[in-house]
C-alpha cells in the first residue's frame, strides 16, 4: 500500500532510546526503534527525524540547579548528536543510507544542516537525521522538529510518545483521563495540554502543519500513522463545515 504522506518529519525523545535503563542508550531499544523507522522508509516515504537529548541531559532542569540557561540548553544540543549518531549506526546497520545535520556545526562527525542539502538527501531516498537543535538555546527540540518539518515541506509531524495519544490528564494518574482523537491548534494551547511546547504548535498552527502524536512503543504504530491508519491524536485545523 503506498503511504497517505510523501515526506514526514518525525520527533522521537531521548528516552525513546533509553529503555528500561536510568540514564543513555538501551542497544535492543535503539535497533527495534531503527527497524521502525526503516519499514516507514521501505514504503517509499522520505524520512527526516529529530531526536531529543533528555536521555543524557535535559537543559531545563539543569538550569534549574543553578547551571546558566545557555551553557546548559549547548550542553543539551550536543546530547542530541550524541542520539543522532547512534540511529544513524542502528539504520546503516540495517542497510539504510542515513545522513545527519547538525545545526551546530562539527564536521568530523555530521554535516552542517544546509536545507537544499537536506532536501536532496530525502528525495534520493537518505534518511536524514537533524542534530544540535536549532542551534540556539531557549528552544526546545520540539520547536527544532517544527522549523525542520516546515524547511523541509513534510506534509506532517510525527511526536512519539510512550503514550497513545493526547489526554485531558495524566493518564498514568488518572485512570479516568479521557484520550481526544483530534484536537485543534488552538484546544491544545487553550488547554495547555502536553503535545509540544507552545512555540512548536505556533509555528504549526501558522502553517497548518498536522501533529500525530502516538505511541512508539506499540511496534508498527509509525507505520500504520504513515500509511492513513487512525492512531494516536491528530492536532490539526477545524474540519470544515
Amino acid at each position: 500500500m503506498a503511504p497517505r504522506y510523501r515526506r514526514i518529519l518525525l520527533k522521537l525523545s531521548g528516552e525513546a532510546l533509553q529503555g528500561p535503563l536510568q540514564f543513555g542508550i538501551d542497544p535492543p531499544t535503539l535497533a527495534t526503534v531503527a527497524a521502525e523507522v526503516k519499514e516507514v522508509h521501505g514504503l517509499g516515504c522520505e524520512v527526516g527525524v529529530v531526536i531529543g537529548g533528555g536521555n543524557i541531559h535535559r537543559g531545563v532542569a539543569a538550569s534549574a540547579r543553578g547551571m546558566d540557561r545557555a551553557t546548559a540548553d549547548y550542553m543539551g544540543m550536543l546530547a542530541t548528536v550524541h542520539n543522532s549518531l547512534a540511529l544513524q549506526d542502528a539504520l546503516e546497520k540495517l542497510g539504510v543510507q542515513t545522513r545527519v545535520q547538525s545545526a551546530i556545526e562539527m564536521q568530523a562527525l555530521a554535516e552542517p544542516y544546509i536545507r537544499r542539502r537536506a532536501t536532496r538527501h530525502l528525495e534520493k531516498g537518505r534518511i536524514v537525521i537533524f542534530a544540535g537543535g536549532t542551534g540556539n538555546p531557549f528552544f526546545t527540540t520540539d520547536t527544532a522538529a517544527a522549523l525542520r518539518a516546515l524547511e523541509i515541506g513534510a506534509e506532517v509531524l510525527l511526536k512519539a510518545t510512550k503514550v497513545d495519544g493526547v489526554y485531558d490528564r495524566d493518564p498514568k494518574r488518572h485512570p479516568d483521563a479521557v484520550r481526544f482523537a483530534r484536537l485543534t491548534y488552538h484546544e491544545v494551547l487553550a488547554r495547555d495540554l502536553a503535545v509540544m511546547d507552545a512555540t512548536a504548535i505556533s509555528l504549526c498552527m501558522d502553517n497548518r502543519l498536522p501533529i500525530v502524536v502516538f505511541d512508539l512503543t506499540r511496534a508498527g504504530n509509525i507505520q500504520r500513522v504513515v500509511s492513513g491508519e487512525p492512531v494516536g491524536t491528530l492536532v490539526s485545523e477545524p474540519k470544515e463545515p
